[in-house]
């Protein structure tokens, strides 16, 4: 059975400064489905924007934002464990930093316990433990975080599911002829360098980051799909109907 990490961004998840219920219940019910194909593991950020809704506090400042993580945390996992019984499934929490990937060890451990879980049939959350990290310890972003977690656990494929749909051949917001880059072999260097420019307040990337993950699979001799996480049709179609109607595959494979 093939092995996916699929990522879910804040931008997906949060809306209006509240946790978006109905898209984290749709990304359960895919998950769900995706279970009878794959093995399958998820990396949620959401964290910090749960804890907000709980406590307003000036998330720029680092000590702000752990604390947010802290109190959002188990908000967010509770919602999560909530929408899985519903489908009679069990998730499980794994906390990471940047050290936990750092070395062989660390990585064999983590490897381990998310093969433990996935052969009894659990699903793992992922995310970046946010109010422990510090500076020199933060991974940075969660899609980076995915790529890595996807590369140390031997996935086929990291899929981002984000408020970008696609790769694009230029800027969609600016230029309305743009065009889905639907199979890409290779990013340049330049491409990986612009700033990042997230949509959303409590995002971190942008395409930018989604880029670096792509690249980082591709260095690593695996898949990245980047799709919707608002309309989960163009998932769905590529992961369970073998059709690629929509989004982009980086892939080291001539298609």
């Amino acid at each position: 059975m093939k092995r996916v990490v699929i990522k879910v961004g804040s931008a997906v998840l949060t809306q209006d400064l509240q946790i978006a219920e109905n898209r984290l219940h749709s990304i359960v019910k895919l998950l769900v489905d995706l279970k009878k194909k794959y093995e399958v593991v998820l990396v949620s950020s959401g964290a910090v924007s749960a804890g907000y809704t709980q406590l307003k506090l000036d998330k720029k400042i680092l000590e702000n934002k752990q604390a947010l993580a802290a109190i959002g945390q188990p908000l967010l996992m509770k919602k999560y464990r909530l929408a899985f019984a519903e489908h009679n499934e069990l998730c499980a929490q794994i906390l990471l930093t940047a050290g936990n990937l750092s070395t062989p060890s660390q990585n064999e451990k983590i490897k381990n316990t998310m093969n433990v879980l996935l052969q009894n049939g659990v699903i793992p959350i992922v995310n970046e433990n946010d109010a422990t990290a510090i500076e020199e310890l933060v991974v940075g972003d969660n899609d980076q975080l995915s790529a890595y977690v996807a590369c140390n656990i031997n996935a086929d494929m990291l899929i981002i599911l984000s408020d970008i749909d696609a790769y694009y051949d230029s800027d969609p917001h600016k230029n309305s002829d743009a065009k889905v880059r639907k199979v890409v072999n290779f990013i340049d260097e330049a491409e990986l360098q612009q700033n990042a420019s997230p949509n959303n307040e409590f995002a971190t990337g942008g395409i930018v980051t989604k880029l670096k993950a792509a690249s980082y699979m591709l260095t690593c001799e695996r898949e990245m799909f980047l799709a919707s996480g608002f309309n989960l049709e163009d998932v769905r179609s590529f992961l369970i109907d073998d059709k690629h109607l929509g989004g982009t595959l980086f892939t080291c494979k001539e298609i």
